[in-house]
């Protein structure tokens, strides 16, 4: 295997693991816009701290998919990737879906690089791309929840706008407890 991390990767498997740092630095700008966002509200929800998280988490591992081009004597030719094109996050809900869909693409990209590097019999790869994945993964299992948990929030906010006065069912009448609810630790 070590002789293997030495020599270029074939041009399919260079090309895609180009497209994935990409993608990574494509993320991480989104994520970071997103907090900048969120920095401006004195009652950020609770998932903004994940948002800042991923956005150095996405940076570094496009850092490390570079860093492995270099080791594999490939050439690095990042290509440009299409951002989100939206300035206004919208609701809490909204930021959710936009972030689980840039995960699940994401995942979508390495799980066909993981393809291609089994397709050329590229070990190293395989073996590089195992903790992407697993994160990967877990990125998608939180946002599903808080997905999940944010519908619900919605849901309670207009029942009980719709019990209330109008002032209330923009969510002004809901308590901290609502808003600030933390989801179990993954």
């Amino acid at each position: 295997m070590a002789s293997q991390a030495q020599k270029p990767l074939c041009e399919a498997c260079r090309v895609a693991v180009n497209y994935v740092a990409s993608y990574e630095l494509n993320i991480n700008d989104v994520y970071f816009t997103m907090t900048c966002y969120y920095d401006e509200e004195s009652d950020a929800p609770v998932y903004v701290p994940f948002f800042q998280d991923q956005a150095e988490v996405k940076r570094a591992h496009a850092k490390q998919f570079i860093k492995y081009l270099k080791e594999r004597q490939s050439k690095i030719c990042l290509p440009v990737t299409k951002r989100p094109d939206i300035e206004y996050w919208g609701t809490d809900l909204q930021a959710i879906v936009i972030a689980l869909e840039m995960e699940k693409e994401l995942h979508k990209h390495l799980q066909e690089l993981k393809s291609l590097a089994s397709k050329n019999s590229e070990t190293d790869l395989l073996e590089f791309l195992k903790k992407f994945l697993v994160k990967q993964k877990r990125n998608i299992k939180y946002l599903e929840y808080q997905h999940s948990y944010q519908k619900e929030l919605e849901r309670l906010t207009a029942e009980e706008g719709t019990s209330e006065e109008p002032a209330e069912a923009s969510g002004r009448g809901l308590t901290s407890e609502h808003k600030t609810a933390s989801p179990p630790l993954l």
